[in-house]
């Protein structure tokens, strides 16, 4: 909603005026009332559980009469366990050291002068995102510890929930004195929003970090007027090398694809060695279809079962976000490779072997985000890497690459010092 006589227009404006006073604020903070506010948004998430759960259960409702897919769903969905998460991963950010001011390298010139390159905050920073709550917490949450006010602007379908998460945000805000203005949440669901973020406040906005589907990112890119954090899909593969163990690549395959199907990083390719197709490949197809996921496979997978269907050259591609894998076999971890290279994201990507030559060829030659040995996909995550929590996982190949933590969300100055130097014509 819009104050009384607003245009979308000028509320935007508004909102991009308190955030820029907000972030000259925020920049000077010191760590510890910024702390004090995260803690204190911890607490009220808990305090009102009930009515972030009550939220979210309006929008699950809506988001089932709209027909909405199954991973927007999951995505979309909250419980007491997820809301604690949350909660921790606003404390776990407090813990975090605070970026601003680091000095992350300095040296002093023959002549003197002493120079110095130091964290600076990013400025105001906007996020689009669709379906995910959480976001609404662990971007504000990000934001503000890394000196940045906020602009959110989430999915109509998670309106409910993530107005109740805001107001655990303010709350923490009024708490620590600082500006409730420093995390703000755009209060309307009209897509004219969207646009005139992405178009019309370059004068306000320093960055847009997006989150969601394919769509939504191509949009933002193509639309916004200032730098954009973003990633494509998580089209994510595991690889098993000749020299896995079975067991252990058992293991980590469904893991990959199916702890939770609808995140990104989630697997959506399952490459083998014909080294050990023989052996391996069969077990571990049965393995996921007897867990419910459908496979989708060369002639070599076919052959493992009959419910293997035939893949096309567009599953090697697919992010699918759900109980579906694609499934072939390679020549060793060099075709490997290629195949990521060919029909990846650079997103994630792991190997599962025991051989420590093949591992190290595999994470030094793949260009992903992240690249893992023996350990599942699902671990592309900012509070795994032990950021807190993260805005997004960026495949961009500047500025920040994988999970965008406080650390990310910083850039940063030269300081130099002298002592009346000055340079000679």
């Amino acid at each position: 909603m819009t104050d009384a006589g607003e245009t979308i227009g000028s509320m935007m404006d508004r909102i991009g005026r308190e955030a820029v006073a907000a972030a000259a604020l925020l920049a000077r903070a010191p760590r510890e009332a910024k702390d004090r506010a995260l803690l204190a948004a911890a607490a009220a998430l808990r305090c009102r559980a009930g009515e972030i759960l009550a939220a979210n259960g309006r929008d699950l409702e809506g988001a089932r009469a709209a027909g909405l897919s199954t991973a927007m769903l999951d995505r979309l969905a909250l419980d007491e366990r997820r809301l604690e998460g949350i909660a921790r991963g606003m404390e776990d950010i407090a813990d975090l050291p605070d970026p601003v001011g680091t000095v992350i390298a300095e040296w002093t010139r023959p002549n003197g002068l002493r120079i110095q390159r130091v964290r600076v905050p990013l400025g105001v920073i906007g996020i689009i995102y669709e379906s995910r709550p959480n976001v609404t917490a662990d971007a504000g949450g990000l934001c503000l510890k890394s000196g940045n006010a906020a602009i959110l602007r989430g999915g109509s379908e998670s309106v409910n929930s993530s107005r109740a998460i805001h107001a655990c945000l303010e709350e923490g805000l009024e708490a620590a004195g600082l500006p409730v203005t420093a995390i703000q949440l755009v209060p309307t669901a009209d897509r004219e929003a969207v646009g005139y973020l992405l178009k019309g406040m370059a004068d306000y906005v320093d960055v847009i970090v997006p989150r969601g589907g394919k769509s939504l990112i191509e949009r933002v890119q193509q639309d916004a007027r200032v730098p954009v954090i973003g990633h494509l899909e998580g089209n994510c593969h595991v690889y098993v090398d000749g020299a896995a163990d079975l067991n252990m690549a058992r293991e980590i395959v469904l893991n990959a694809k199916l702890r939770r199907t609808g995140v990104c990083g989630a697997a959506e390719t399952l490459l083998v060695d014909r080294a050990c197709a023989t052996t391996h490949l069969a077990p571990i197809v049965r393995a996921l279809l007897d867990a419910g996921c459908e496979v989708r496979g060369d002639a070599a997978a076919r052959a493992t079962d009959p419910r293997v269907l035939a893949a096309t050259e567009e599953d090697w591609r697919t992010e699918y976000l759900d109980a579906v894998i694609a499934a072939r076999v390679v020549d060793g971890v060099d075709e490997a490779i290629s195949h990521i290279a060919r029909y990846g994201s650079a997103h994630t990507e792991s190997i599962v072997t025991e051989d420590a030559a093949a591992a190290e060829r595999f994470l030094q030659n793949v260009d992903s985000a992240i690249v893992l040995h023996n350990a599942s996909t699902q671990f592309a995550d900012g509070a795994e890497f032990g950021m807190g929590a993260e805005i997004g996982i960026s495949t961009d190949r500047f500025h920040a690459r994988g999970p965008v933590g406080v650390e990310q969300l910083t850039s940063y100055k030269y300081v130099v010092r002298g002592a009346g130097q000055v340079r000679p014509g």
